[in-house]
């Protein structure tokens, strides 16, 4: 189905034909880049909900899209080829598993967790309106599940847990509310060569990604940019963090302050210098 992205720009949603390009964008990483800068000076607002129909559509066909989530930019893939195509292109290591893209209600119907696990994602996700990666359990037999393919499953599923991004902001809200209406599971990855770091402005993410993409949708620089790092991993059984990232402070104060769980503190580097020494 690719011929080359179909844009979705910054400002009023510039949104163009179905399958086509304008001629000035041309097929190659640089030239697309070139006329993105020209585009984006365009002001407005988004259109947050199309730009959502329009990745959507596009991610039922089985195709690939970059999208923007308040952690970062991801590529999804809406079929087994795709996601596997996203997965050479970023070099990514074979123990590396697909995330689930999905919302409240979702994470309600398809993780399986005691009471206090269930109190801690709410308060995380509802009551801190933080952004999480929540690993748990998962009813293997739920029709979002047993609508992929065999491939696919393996790929994003261990041991019977799925790990899902929940409250990412308003374009995955509404992306995930189209997902889980129209029973077709969204999975990927952050949009970025393996090890090379989560990607928060559309012009970093690296030409070999923006090539395999049939859609990009860019909303500019993304909220939790100052982390340079993707969401927080945590495992809603054990509360082990499965990787420190964005808002680990916040979320290490609210299990600390309501469940009497501490979190170790994040190992050297970028989010330890960031949040400094928990309280």
């Amino acid at each position: 189905m690719q011929s080359g992205p179909v844009w979705v720009f910054s400002g009023p949603s510039i949104l163009l034909p179905d399958g086509g390009l304008p001629a000035a964008l041309g097929t190659t990483g640089s030239s697309r880049r070139s006329n993105h800068e020209e585009m984006r000076t365009v002001t407005g607002r988004w259109d947050v909900q199309r730009d959502a129909e329009r990745a959507f559509a596009v991610l039922e066909r089985g195709g690939i899209a970059i999208m923007p989530m308040s952690v970062g930019y991801t590529a999804t893939g809406g079929s087994a080829a795709a996601l596997k195509k996203i997965f050479d292109t970023k070099r990514r290591a074979p123990s590396k598993l697909n995330a689930m893209l999905g919302d409240l209600d979702l994470h309600r119907e398809l993780h399986v967790l005691d009471q206090r696990g269930w109190d801690v994602a709410s308060v995380l996700i509802e009551d801190c309106d933080l952004p999480l990666g929540a690993i748990a359990p998962a009813r293997m037999d739920h029709p979002i599940l047993r609508k992929m393919e065999p491939e696919a499953l393996e790929a994003s599923t261990s041991e019977g847990t799925v790990l899902m991004l929940i409250n990412a902001g308003p374009f995955h809200a509404a992306i995930t509310s189209l997902s889980r209406e129209s029973v077709h599971p969204l999975f990927g990855s952050s949009a970025n060569l393996s090890l090379s770091g989560t990607k928060f402005r559309v012009e970093d993410v690296e030409p070999e990604l923006i090539a395999i993409a049939d859609i990009v949708i860019d909303h500019g620089l993304r909220l939790y940019h100052l982390y340079r790092a993707s969401s927080t991993l945590l495992d809603l059984e054990t509360f082990e963090v499965v990787r420190y990232g964005a808002c680990f402070e916040l979320i290490a104060d609210a299990l600390k302050r309501g469940f009497g769980i501490e979190l170790p503190p994040p190992p050297p580097g970028h989010i330890r210098d960031l949040v400094g020494d928990l309280p």
